[in-house]
C-alpha cells in the first residue's frame, strides 16, 4: 500500500474494520443471562477509533456493529447500535489522543482510559435506549437488568483491544499500513 492514495487506503481499512466488527460480533457469541450476549466486537470498535480516527473509525464501528444486529435478529437495536458504537469510537480516539499528548511516552494508560470512557458510553447508551425507546423502564427490573452484561461486554472489549493493539505494534503491522495510535 506504499503508493496508494491515503483516502482510498483509509476507506479500505474502514471497510475492513466494519467487517471485523460485524464478523467478530456474529461468530463468537457467549450468551448472557441478562438477555443478550458477550462478544469480542468491542475490541474492533475501539481499534477502529484508535487507528482510523473519529470519522472513519466511527463509521466502521457503527456500520459493522449495526450489521451484526441486523444479521442476528436484533434489528430493533440496529439504529441505537450504530449511534452508540460510533460514539464509542469517537470517544476512544479523542480521549486516547488527549491523554497520549499529556502522558507522552505512555501507551497503556491512554488506551485504558479511552476504552473505559467508550465502554461507559456503551453501558449508558444501551441502558437509556432499552429504558426509554423500548419501553422497559429505567427501574431495577427493566433496562437496568442489562447493565451487568454490558459491563462484562465492555471489560472483554477493553482487554482484547489493548492486547490486540500491543500485538499489532510489536509486530510492526501498524507501520506497514501507515497507521499509528493517536
Amino acid at each position: 500500500m506504499r503508493h496508494t492514495n491515503w483516502g482510498v487506503q483509509r476507506l479500505v481499512l474502514a471497510a475492513l474494520f466494519a467487517a471485523l466488527c460485524c464478523v467478530s460480533t456474529i461468530v463468537i457469541q457467549i450468551p448472557s443471562p441478562m438477555n443478550g450476549y458477550v462478544n469480542p466486537g468491542d475490541c474492533f470498535v475501539l481499534l477502529s477509533g484508535w487507528l482510523l480516527g473519529p470519522l472513519y473509525g466511527s463509521l466502521a464501528a457503527g456500520i459493522g456493529s449495526m450489521l451484526a444486529d441486523l444479521f442476528t435478529g436484533y434489528a430493533h437495536y440496529a439504529m441505537a447500535t450504530f449511534l452508540i458504537k460510533g460514539a464509542m469510537a469517537i470517544a476512544a480516539y479523542l480521549v486516547c489522543k488527549k491523554l497520549g499528548a499529556v502522558l507522552n511516552g505512555h501507551r497503556l494508560l491512554p488506551m485504558l482510559f479511552s476504552s473505559l470512557t467508550a465502554e461507559c458510553i456503551m453501558v449508558v447508551g444501551y441502558y437509556f435506549f432499552a429504558g426509554l425507546i423500548l419501553g422497559k423502564g429505567l427501574g431495577a427490573l427493566g433496562a437496568a437488568a442489562s447493565v451487568p452484561g454490558n459491563i462484562i461486554q465492555g471489560a472483554v472489549g477493553t482487554v482484547l483491544a489493548i492486547l490486540t493493539a500491543s500485538l499489532l505494534r510489536k509486530q510492526h503491522v501498524l507501520e506497514r499500513f501507515h497507521l499509528r495510535m493517536p
